[in-house]
């Protein structure tokens, strides 16, 4: 097979060539994986060959040992693992080769395709040679070979985690990349190449960063390089800054003041990708100093690892000038670019991280910026007093921010109607919302909003939601957070007068003739939604008019024929919105007795137009649509049975819906609110529900995220069902076992460890149900022989020492749940359990409220099941 011409074909602008040479190059991959691997690498390396295949060559290599899905991704692994050795090492000899390329193209592909290899092969101790020979590469005369060298090494850093290389071979990478970065290399690739490879390799730095002397030198080095004459140099080494700021904070004392420096005159003078790096170096600080602050509650005490060094309280007096700076330097039209970023932006969000960091000490070097800027003529001042005040408004204290506030307000109202610059009102409406996002709930006695200035606030944010679709956007999310401030008020709220008004004019916005090209629809439908939410008593009935007219709004996109795709993803777009709206709207009436009452007229109807938008059926709307039948199934209760005929084909799609994991996780969700709502009359689907539930688990192309929920959904089905559930206990039993002791011996990041714990709670969620489920049975001695496995699982957790309180209730409650319904049957288990009753009386002094409650159960069900 000449492989040159299919992977021509296979770039070909005729369909039906590229069709063919994509089919052949899959069967020759089926039917002999080492030679289509071979003939792949050889392509790559062949310098005869054009530089269009032999790059499809290199990218269907990487592709071939990587994948994104974790499931695919590992069998990727294996089959490379499996293969056979001598192929393996004369491809792995031809990428080697092919590396001092001349073409950029050709060693470029390449480094990432060694890089992956080593991914898979160096965790496995494969392959020891790899790094002694990509080093003495580094040394080569041709600086495309030494520039390819170092660019392998810097992925190869990204693919493989540190504990993989041992530190001697460490030094040596970073002894070669740190040389590639200094001043005295005279080619730029090659110097670009390295300083980019020391991003990468900074993870695996932790010793010589705890050694002053290489810490100094890789300082300086990088350092030095910010002052490049090269742009792109400038920014990657920048970049490692940044990185280095929060690895390794608490290094950095020696060197802050110099970084401060460099960083300020990035800011001021280079050119703008340079000049974001050198602000995000400061916002990265402030990030690790927040963290540590929260942590350690502002009181360090000796056992935290890492103390707070007040960099940027230090760092005040000059840090905050040079970021108000910043705020004059905005870009005409960024208020009409969703994915805007610019020097400005970011100027902007490091002063509010700032704000964050220090409270009240950043007030006064703002409030005069503001001040002197706030009136004047051109549009970028006022922009920029109103950008820099709106930062810093999460972070001081409500007693420092609110008097300044109390000024600020009706000078801002009156900006927002009458400023003539867009750019202004729309920071304007921002800054607004961010008050009332940030000041309003604060219990402080100087109410913001009276009687006297509400009806203003009101009628000036409405007015606003005509104007540019940027402005009403920011509108629109200004009286989101009004509403919001106002919510659990009980009976009355200074809102519930213009309650009619604003849901009229929210809804106006959603027609809109320009609302198609922005986010101002979703905006407008997420506001409504919250005003609705937060509504009061007295408002009940203007919500239950509500649902006709999104009723109403629904049906009409169920009803436009013959759409272009474009058109059909905008429909199934606004679909999502209204039956969003629909939930909340029920769940705010079924929230109450008296309201529910009233709602039920519409229930049959609202069903049927959610079996239609499934039949309409796209992804999205789906998941929007299912989320509102729980609401529904939870406000109905009982009731809910007469439409489950109709519902359940699509209850089953959502469960097989492996591709769309979140719309699987939320119809997983959903099976448990209809078992609560129908208790026994959800047996009829059982059968169907459990086995899928099954299958899912056992599947390793479900996304792991949604098993957590699974668990918890046996425990919702047991409880509904009681002891009918003797049917699937084998199964599930066994599942939840498997699992259980998957969990209790993880180490791993705190990624795996928030995992773990969602992973540990549904499991105990659905032995709490389980034993619920069957209490006061006469089957409860079939659950006996899974007690002692319980038992251990509870131990094995106590002993782990890595539960969150979410955990520690639930664990603490299956053992309640255990005892319980057992009675003596487990009083000697417990009494043999190993940590029982260190676990119970750990609880019993928890400062966590439900932690405790629960804990008070448990002893009261331990000792009644003894006693007996």
């Amino acid at each position: 097979m000449e492989v040159t011409q299919v992977l021509f074909n296979a770039q070909s602008i005729d369909g039906t060539v590229r069709k063919n040479a994509e089919e052949s190059l899959k069967q020759f991959q089926e039917q002999n994986l080492p030679g289509f691997l071979l003939s792949l690498s050889g392509e790559l390396a062949n310098e005869e060959k054009p530089i269009e295949t032999r790059k499809l060559a290199g990218l269907i290599l990487k592709n071939a040992l990587d994948a994104k899905e974790q499931h695919r991704k590992f069998e990727l692994v294996q089959r490379w693992l499996s293969l056979d050795a001598t192929a393996k090492s004369q491809i792995k000899a031809c990428l080697l080769q092919t590396l001092s390329s001349p073409v950029f193209d050709a060693h470029s592909t390449t480094s990432q395709v060694i890089a992956k290899v080593a991914g898979i092969e160096l965790p496995q101790k494969q392959w020891p040679e790899l790094i002694g020979s990509l080093l003495s590469n580094v040394h080569q005369i041709p600086a495309y070979a030494k520039q390819a060298t170092l660019e392998t090494l810097g992925y190869l850093c990204e693919e493989v985690s540190p504990d993989v290389i041992d530190q001697d071979q460490v030094n040596k990478i970073l002894t070669a990349v740190v040389q590639g970065m200094s001043a005295s290399e005279g080619n730029i690739d090659v110097r670009l190449a390295a300083t980019r490879a020391l991003y990468n390799a900074l993870g695996f730095a932790q010793a010589n960063f705890s050694n002053d002397m290489e810490r100094d030198y890789i300082m300086r080095v990088v350092c030095e390089a910010t002052l490049s004459a090269e742009v792109r140099i400038r920014q990657a080494a920048f970049e490692c800054l940044v990185s280095i700021s929060s690895t390794y904070y608490e290094k950095l004392t020696p060197y802050i003041q110099d970084i401060f420096n460099i960083t300020s005159k990035a800011v001021r003078e280079d050119e703008e990708p340079v000049a974001l790096q050198a602000i995000e170096f400061w916002s990265s600080i402030c990030d690790e100093e927040i963290d540590i602050l929260e942590e350690y509650g502002g009181e360090f005490t000796g056992d935290s690892d890492v103390p707070c060094f007040y960099f940027i309280k230090k760092a005040l007096p000059a840090l905050v000038p040079m970021l108000l700076e910043t705020l004059l330097k905005q870009e005409e039209d960024q208020d009409q670019d969703e994915g805007a970023w610019n020097i400005a932006m970011a100027g902007g969000t490091c002063l509010g991280l700032v704000a964050q960091t220090v409270g009240d000490d950043i007030v006064p070097l703002v409030v005069p910026f503001v001040e002197e800027n706030i009136t004047k003529p051109d549009w970028r001042q006022r922009e920029a007093a109103t950008y820099a005040f709106g930062s810093i408004l999460d972070g001081p204290s409500p007693e420092k921010l609110i008097p300044l506030v109390n000024v600020a307000l009706t000078f801002m109202l009156s900006a927002l109607t009458k400023d003539p610059n867009s750019h202004v009102k729309d920071t304007t409406a921002w800054a607004l919302g961010r008050i009332f996002e940030f000041l309003l709930g604060s219990a402080v006695d100087l109410p913001i909003i009276t009687q006297a200035n509400c009806q203003q606030i009101v009628t000036v944010l409405l007015q606003s939601m005509k104007d540019t679709p940027n402005v009403a956007e920011k509108a629109c999310g200004a009286l989101y957070f009004l509403a919001q401030g106002y919510e659990g008020e009980g009976e009355s709220s200074p809102l519930t007068p213009f309650f009619q008004e604003i849901v009229q004019s929210l809804l106006t916005v959603t027609h809109r003739e320009d609302v198609g090209d922005s986010r101002l629809r979703t905006a407008a439908y997420e506001t409504l939604n919250e005003v609705v939410r937060c509504s009061t008593v007295e408002t009940a009935p203007l919500v239950l008019q509500l649902v006709a007219v999104i009723m109403m709004e629904l049906h009409n996109t169920l009803e436009s024929q013959k759409l272009s795709s474009e058109g059909r993803e905008k429909q199934s777009e606004l679909q999502g919105l209204l039956c969003g709206c629909l939930q909340v709207i029920i769940q705010k009436l079924g929230s109450s007795e008296t309201t529910k009452y009233a709602f039920m007229q519409y229930a049959d109807q609202i069903m049927g137009l959610f079996l239609r938008v499934f039949a309409f059926r796209s992804a999205t709307v789906h998941e929007e649509a299912m989320l509102a039948i729980g609401a529904l199934a939870y406000a109905t209760g009982a009731d809910f049975a007469k439409y489950m005929p109709e519902f359940y084909r699509y209850l089953e799609m959502g469960l097989q819906n492996f591709e769309e994991y979140q719309v699987c996780a939320v119809t997983v969700g959903v099976v448990g609110d209809i078992s609560r709502a129908l208790e026994e009359k959800i047996v009829p689907y059982c059968d169907g529900i459990m086995t899928q539930l099954l299958k899912n688990l056992s599947s390793n192309q479900l996304h792991r995220s949604v098993k957590p929920p699974i668990f918890s959904c046996f425990g919702d089905i047991a409880l509904a069902v009681g002891e009918y559930f003797e049917k699937y206990l084998m199964w599930a039993m066994s599942a939840l076992q498997s699992a259980a002791d998957l969990s209790t011996h993880i180490a791993g990041d705190d990624e795996l460890v928030e995992y773990t714990n969602s992973l540990r709670n549904g499991i105990l969620e659905a032995y709490s149900g389980i034993f619920q489920g069957f209490k006061n049975s006469p089957k409860t001695q079939l659950l006996i022989p899974y007690a002692p496995h319980i038992l251990q699982f509870l131990d094995g957790i106590y002993m782990e020492k890595d539960m969150d309180d979410m955990v520690m209730k639930t664990a603490i409650g299956v053992l309640g749940d255990l005892a319980d319904t057992l009675g003596n049957h487990a009083s000697s288990m417990i009494q043999q359990s190993v940590s029982s009753k260190d676990f119970l009386n750990e609880c019993l002094s928890s400062e966590d409220l439900l932690v405790k409650e629960s804990a008070q159960w448990a002893k009261l069900a331990i000792s009644r099941a003894i006693s007996v």
